[in-house]
């Protein structure tokens, strides 16, 4: 490792500073609205510039709450082509949940939208809900405070993820689904709702064990796990693309973002995963940490110092420094691979040392065995009642051709999965696919009560991990009725199909 210059120390440090005053900006009650622009930027990525999308604030990127402070955003589209944001974390009235279409069309270039609802407390995140749009950047932080959060001694730092591609995500998703271009991968659904071509319709309704078939995909660089437990030998893939880069709070590794910290000082680290197609492990090195909330909810603090979050998924992780001047690195290790991106918590006068961005050895599969998961315990839960209705939703696919589905249908055949409003209502994902995929929920809070058939009082969550070839229950009470998205959050299975939707009715 070299050691940074210390121009490089001083820039990055006042980033850090900026990072940490942003959310000042909006903290203040006010009468009229925050603004947000949805535009282009330009971030410097391994000495090359990236022209991508971004979610600009008062203060920059993200938007951060106050307790008790409203929801109330004009959001403005200058970008030239039309977009929508989903409040990934929050619950707004339906015609505000930001998908396209499902009430409410994209904004047009120049367009103003207005937004106005409860703001729900925790580490959440807003993205663009067009999936080439997402792997275009359009994402940013959404952090809703707490009493406590103003109470506390101890210092928030923000860590959001994202994997970067210099090809445009046409070309991304043509490369993944073997060049199929507008049929089985790329096409399908890559636009939901803003433009996209109509949708094929040959070979879209499949078995949920179809992903077993063509898993040797070589030049799209997934990875094989082969001979796993309880598998039987199968092979489960992993990271079906390689990114040019793996960014933390907009930065790669070779310029990681330095944050001044105080000696024996806490942090709360609130970890977004933005990621298009990446699980990360979240390593905390020398510095003693516990896990603290997940997706915004609080949970028994789960000492470690590594910790796995899905795409999607947040995590919060308090982490008590030393009391002596140093710099701890905080490291996002793809997983099944050697690729790594993060930050580094740094004292006043302590040497801060380059970390290479490809590291020894591989980081291993996330969360397999659903061993993490298992020891999620919230502080929270839903209250004790019958369950109202029950569904099954078989997740399949495969990667020749590169189709992902639920119940064996795509989005646009799909069969909606109903309920009524106030219901309680109980959600079985079965796995039969060799690829995990993280299901997320529009507009509820679900909590996790089944891992592989065994009844557990898990996390309140929004977006669960199911594992190849696993079984992950979650109950919810039944919200407003409406139309509400559950999809995949790997954006390359949901623009190939991997959504249906939530189809709430009014009680009787």
């Amino acid at each position: 490792m070299n050691t940074l210059s210390r121009r490089g120390i001083l820039a990055a440090s006042a980033a850090a500073i900026a990072a940490t005053q942003m959310p000042r900006l909006t903290f203040a009650q006010t009468v009229a609205p925050i603004t947000l622009s949805a535009a282009t930027r330009t971030l410097d990525i391994n000495g090359r510039a990236a022209t991508v999308f971004g979610l600009a604030g008062p203060g920059g990127q993200g938007l951060v709450f106050d307790p008790g402070q409203r929801f109330r955003v004009d959001l403005t589209n200058d970008l030239d082509v039309g977009t929508i944001i989903h409040w990934h974390g929050q619950i707004p009235p339906n015609a505000q949940d930001g998908v396209p279409d499902i009430p409410m069309p994209v904004l047009a270039p120049g367009e103003t939208r207005s937004y106005d609802f409860d703001a729900r407390p925790g580490t959440h995140w807003m993205h663009s809900h067009v999936p080439i749009q997402e792997m275009r950047l359009l994402a940013a932080p959404l952090i809703v405070r707490t009493q406590e959060d103003l109470a506390a001694d101890r210092q928030e730092v923000v860590m959001f993820l994202h994997d970067f591609s210099f090809k445009s995500p046409e070309e991304v998703l043509a490369e993944i689904s073997g060049g199929l271009g507008g049929g089985h991968g790329a096409g399908h659904g890559a636009g939901h709702g803003a433009g996209a071509d109509a949708l094929p319709t040959q070979g879209m309704r499949m078995g949920g064990m179809g992903a077993m078939q063509g898993m040797n995909h070589g030049a799209r660089g997934g990875m094989q796990i082969r001979n796993m437990p309880g598998m039987g030998g199968m092979a489960m893939d992993l990271n079906d693309y390689e990114w040019d880069a793996y960014l933390a709070n907009d930065r790669t590794l070779s310029d990681p973002e330095v944050v001044q910290v105080e000696r024996g000082g806490r942090i709360r680290l609130r970890v977004i995963n933005a990621a298009a197609a990446t699980v990360f492990w979240i390593e905390t090195g020398a510095a003693r940490a516990r896990l603290v909330a997940v997706d915004g909810h609080a949970i028994q603090p789960l000492p470690g110092t590594r910790f796995g979050l899905a795409m999607g998924q947040r995590l919060d992780i308090e982490i008590d420094l030393p009391s002596e001047v140093g710099a701890w690195p905080i490291l996002a290790l793809r997983e099944g691979a050697r690729e790594q991106t993060g930050l580094i918590l740094s004292t006043q006068g302590a040497e801060v040392r380059r970390l290479e961005a490809v590291a020894d050895t591989e980081a291993p599969a996330f969360d397999t065995d659903l061993a993490q998961e298992a020891r999620l315990i919230g502080l929270d839960s839903l209250p004790d009642r019958p369950v109202d209705r029950s569904h099954m939703l078989m997740l399949g696919g495969s990667m020749q051709p590169y189709v992902w589905t639920i119940n064996g249908a795509v989005w646009g055949q799909h069969q909606p999965i109903t309920a009524r409003s106030g219901e309680r209502v109980v959600l079985s994902f079965h796995n039969m696919s060799m690829m995990a995929h993280p299901m997320h929920l529009h507009g509820h809070v679900f909590q996790v009560v089944g891992l592989k058939g065994r009844r557990v009082a898990g996390a309140l969550r929004d977006t669960v991990h199911v594992p190849p070839m696993s079984m992950v229950e979650v109950a919810l009470d039944a919200g407003e009725a409406a139309r509400w998205m559950l999809h995949c959050h790997h954006m390359p299975h949901l623009a190939s199909g991997m959504m249906t939707e939530f189809a709430v009715t009014a009680s009787v």
